[in-house]
């Protein structure tokens, strides 16, 4: 005669087994980590935006051209603040993901 385990003493013991291996992924402290942080790493004058040059108040040919040099010297500035803003933030949501990478527990040091 062969000898079998009942189905309800069974069912239990896989499922202690079963919840006793996953406490090792879900047992960790949670995490918290700040979104909006690396915004405010960019100076408050930088919302205002960046003027454009004045407008000649003569009417010559050199007047305009200096004109035209200023306002393309503000186009500079604008596209270089663009720029560094999107380093500045690139830079901090890498370091903060690589933060919360080596904080987060890993199950059997896999995952």
């Amino acid at each position: 005669m062969r000898s079998e385990m009942r189905r309800g003493p069974m069912l239990l013991s896989m499922l202690a087994f079963t919840v006793s291996g996953l406490t090792g992924c879900a047992g960790g402290p949670p995490i918290a980590a700040t979104r909006a942080a690396c915004s405010s790493l960019l100076p408050n004058e930088w919302r205002s935006g960046v003027p454009g040059a004045p407008l000649p108040e003569g009417n010559t040919v050199g007047d305009w051209i200096a004109f035209g040099d200023a306002q393309t010297a503000q186009l500079d500035k604008a596209n270089g603040r663009t720029a560094d803003a999107i380093g500045i933030v690139g830079r901090c949501e890498a370091r903060d993901r690589a933060a919360v990478e080596t904080v987060r527990p890993k199950f059997l040091g896999l995952f």
